[in-house]
């Protein structure tokens, strides 16, 4: 508990009063994941090209906040050729698998986290130091506020309602205990969190924060089963121990990543709402 509110108001804090210290936390956030990840794999035979790819992941934030979209594709493609380029001087032996892992683990964390600070260069996140100009926090850091805020609905109403009435597992093969009620009970809870939202503090129609609902929590639970997914293949429990109580950084960032550039897209979307 104690270190889940301290990582909240890290990025809350970050998020609307500092825009440049969420984007770092952001970014070791991202450091932290992208380690975890090398160590799985290294532990299974698999090396990582370490240094291109961590690279990236600190490139990548920065370039979503500085340099917009554009900014941040250009980072994606330059760290993958420099991963291409980097195992090719190396040993042969292994070197697709190694390349393969490289450059997933740049597009699952870092590319896809990195979309929680493209809205903050749309709402003049080019100018990195200090406060939001004007002191007013604009909509940008509201957007991405809202965003983390359904990601947490998901998780809280999820487990609530899958702890006490999940009966029909939803990929038993994968994570045995999300069942079909807590998925309900996630988007249940997110929708009635994504009204309000939507109406005071997006000031956007109702209707809006059900499809940003919506749209979190499927996002959310794909990536949710997709690190279940890998952890299995890699037979670990938890990426690592790093955080007391909730196991790895990428435990807690799986969904994130996910829902990061689903939610983007749905703002782009329903921006004339």
């Amino acid at each position: 508990m104690v270190v889940g509110l301290a990582m909240l108001f890290a990025v809350l804090g970050g998020l609307l009063f500092l825009p440049l210290g969420f984007v770092a936390v952001t970014t070791t956030f991202a450091v932290f994941g992208v380690w975890e990840i090398y160590r799985a794999l290294e532990a299974n035979g698999t090396r990582m090209p370490i240094v291109p790819v961590m690279t990236g992941t600190v490139a990548m934030p920065f370039c979503a906040y500085l340099g917009g979209i554009e900014s941040l594709l250009f980072a994606m493609l330059l760290s993958s050729v420099a991963v291409l380029l980097w195992r090719s001087v190396e040993s042969a032996a292994g070197s697709a698998n190694s390349i393969f892992a490289g450059v997933f683990t740049l597009g699952w964390v870092p590319f896809f986290i990195s979309f929680a600070a493209l809205p903050l260069h749309a709402a003049g996140g080019a100018t990195p130091l200090g406060l939001w100009p004007g002191g007013t926090i604009p909509d940008g850091a509201l957007q991405v506020a809202v965003m983390l805020l359904l990601v947490v609905s998901n998780d809280t109403f999820g487990y609530l309602v899958g702890a006490s009435l999940g009966k029909h597992p939803m990929a038993p093969k994968i994570s045995p205990k999300k069942s079909w009620e807590g998925f309900a009970g996630s988007v249940a809870g997110a929708m009635l969190i994504g009204v309000l939202a939507s109406l005071f503090v997006l000031d956007k129609p109702w209707w809006v924060g059900i499809i940003l609902a919506v749209g979190t929590v499927t996002a959310a639970t794909a990536g949710d089963l997709a690190e279940s997914m890998v952890k299995r293949e890699l037979g670990v429990k938890d990426m690592s121990s790093i955080l007391p109580g909730h196991g790895g950084v990428m435990d807690r960032l799986d969904s994130i990543v996910f829902a990061s550039p689903v939610v983007f897209i749905l703002y782009g979307l329903l921006a004339g709402a």
